[in-house]
């Protein structure tokens, strides 16, 4: 069985920040994750779900649980705002970054990713993936297609065991 697979859209929900700065970061820092500060910064993960559900609502909290329970080697796609996709696997627990950047960038509950240095033409991803980010929205979901994660895992550099 492939690793799973999930699109992570690294677009913070603030208009106010620009397209591309959260993938940009996260490519540079080696994380994924996404947005919603909290002042002040939450000392564990339990602190921030509470704090997004507070600050949020119940969906951000129940969100961010989820990406932290996402397993490590769990693969993930992004896309920057040109249309060139990133091929990436999560290498770590939660955290969440308080410092100027991450909060500018609107990238603060983040995870440790290895992310490969080639990107990918819309042309070049698996068609499933290409899908969900053409749905449009913001959050960190889960792709359950099986030729996604077999395609996924190959591009990757090792053959699929399904």
């Amino acid at each position: 069985m492939s690793p799973q697979v999930y699109r992570a859209p690294l677009r913070s929900r603030r208009d106010e920040v620009p397209a591309g700065l959260a993938v940009d970061r996260a490519l540079s820092e080696g994380v994924c994750g996404f947005g919603g500060a909290l002042i002040p910064p939450p000392p564990d993960l339990d602190a921030a779900v509470e704090g997004l559900t507070s600050t949020y609502d119940e969906r951000a909290g129940r969100s961010l649980r989820r990406f932290a329970d996402v397993p490590d080697g769990a693969f993930v796609w992004t896309r920057e705002p040109d249309g060139l996709y990133h091929l990436g696997r999560l290498t770590g627990p939660w955290r969440y970054d308080d410092s100027p950047a991450a909060a500018a960038a609107d990238l603060v509950h983040v995870r440790p990713c290895e992310w490969l240095e080639r990107a990918f033409a819309e042309t070049d991803v698996p068609a499933g993936t290409a899908y969900t980010f053409s749905r449009g929205g913001r959050n960190f979901q889960r792709i359950r297609d099986p030729q996604v994660e077999d395609a996924t895992a190959a591009l990757w550099g090792f053959p699929s065991e399904g």
